[in-house]
């Protein structure tokens, strides 16, 4: 889990230094580069490509890139730590949306961890002067579209292989990244192919280190909550590479959010077990 959550770090910087590129340019070198990766297991396994509901799973690719694209935009506008930050605040979408479209139930103690972690937004956006309110809203929709993939994931279910759903995502990706690139495409230089090829690299091994993680150990939370760990070294690496200043509301806010969602998912567990 921590060589999924460095490598999840790793592409975050590289989206931060390539501030430069549209968001659309960097969503389309992002998932073209996975999709070989996809198509090569694929193909090399003999699973169907098309899968077997391409409704749902057009759907989870055309949800999945939405929230991509927003958060990439976010970054042009507020610290990479704090776009990661409050992008994991997801689960709480995706309780709401349980509740609405699958029936589910969510306990009173999961409703007090998830205001403890929006009262991180809260605290972000109140006392951090130098937060940038389009960037806020940029990243609170892809939180929320994020939120909107695990109810479409949980429609899916095992009746789907896992390589074949990314494989799905990463070809609507590929498609809508670069047909909305067109008209403000940037011709990569130098090191640059390889940053924007390193893209899809990293979100690769990022998802395949995680998913070997929750299959190594008897109980999700034992590992579940180190995916935080996105976020503390992306931070790092913010303020290393890109010289960035976080106040003491805005590590206090990023704190609280993590915290908030690392108590619900042991919770959630505890429930299960």
């Amino acid at each position: 889990m921590l060589i999924s959550t460095l490598s999840f770090a790793c592409m975050n910087s590289i989206v931060k230094y390539l501030v430069h590129f549209s968001a659309y340019q960097i969503v389309f070198f992002r998932s073209v580069s996975t999709l070989a990766f996809t198509m090569v297991f694929l193909l090399r396994n003999r699973i169907p490509i098309l899968g077997n509901n391409k409704k749902i799973l057009v759907l989870r690719g055309l949800v999945g890139v939405t929230s991509m694209t927003l958060f990439f935009m976010s970054t042009k506008y507020l610290p990479i730590g704090t776009a990661v930050s409050l992008r994991y605040l997801a689960p709480i979408f995706a309780a709401i949306f349980a509740i609405l479209f699958l029936k589910e139930t969510v306990k009173p103690m999961q409703w007090l961890f998830f205001l403890m972690a929006f009262s991180g937004v809260v605290i972000l956006k109140g006392f951090d002067m130098e937060l940038n309110s389009y960037g806020l809203m940029l990243i609170l929709i892809s939180a929320i579209f994020s939120g909107l993939v695990y109810v479409v994931l949980s429609k899916i279910g095992k009746s789907e292989h896992p390589v074949v759903v990314v494989n799905y995502f990463m070809a609507v990706s590929t498609l809508a990244g670069g047909f909305l690139s067109i008209g403000s495409w940037v011709n990569p230089i130098g090191v640059e192919w390889s940053l924007l090829l390193g893209l899809g690299v990293f979100g690769y091994f990022g998802q395949v280190y995680m998913t070997k993680a929750f299959q190594t150990v008897s109980s999700t939370s034992q590992i579940a909550p180190l995916k935080y760990m996105e976020t503390i070294f992306t931070l790092l690496l913010g303020i290393l590479v890109f010289a960035e200043v976080y106040t003491f509301w805005s590590l206090l806010g990023i704190s609280l959010i993590i915290l908030g969602l690392v108590l619900n998912t042991q919770f959630r567990e505890k429930l299960r077990s």
